[in-house]
C-alpha cells in the first residue's frame, strides 16, 4: 500500500491573539495552586502510588514560568516591529 504525500487544500488561519500574558500567568496560578493544595496530601498519594498527580502540577508551574518569561518577550518584540513599522523604520 503506497501512502500519498498530505497536502493542505487551504490557508491556515491566522493566530489568534488576546490577553495571552493574563491567559498564561493565570494557568501558571492555577498549577502552583493545585501543587500547594496536594502537598498536604502527599502520603495519601503515596499511599496509592499517585505521587505524579503532584509533581505534575509542580513541573506545570515551572513551564508556566518559562511561558510567561516567553509570552512576555514575545509581546515585547510585536511591540517593538509595530512601532518600527509605524516609524517608517526598516532596521
Amino acid at each position: 500500500m503506497r501512502m500519498a504525500k498530505w497536502t493542505p487544500r487551504h490557508e491556515a488561519p491566522e493566530p489568534l491573539e488576546g490577553p495571552v500574558v493574563a491567559t498564561i500567568t493565570g494557568g501558571t496560578v492555577i498549577w502552583f495552586v493545585l501543587f500547594v493544595v496536594q502537598v498536604p496530601f502527599y502520603g495519601w498519594f503515596a499511599d496509592r502510588d499517585l505521587t505524579w498527580w503532584v509533581w505534575t502540577c509542580l513541573a506545570g508551574g515551572g513551564l508556566g514560568l518559562i511561558g510567561i518569561w516567553y509570552v512576555r518577550r514575545r509581546e515585547a518584540a510585536l511591540k517593538r516591529a509595530a512601532a518600527r513599522e509605524s516609524h517608517g523604520d526598516t532596521a
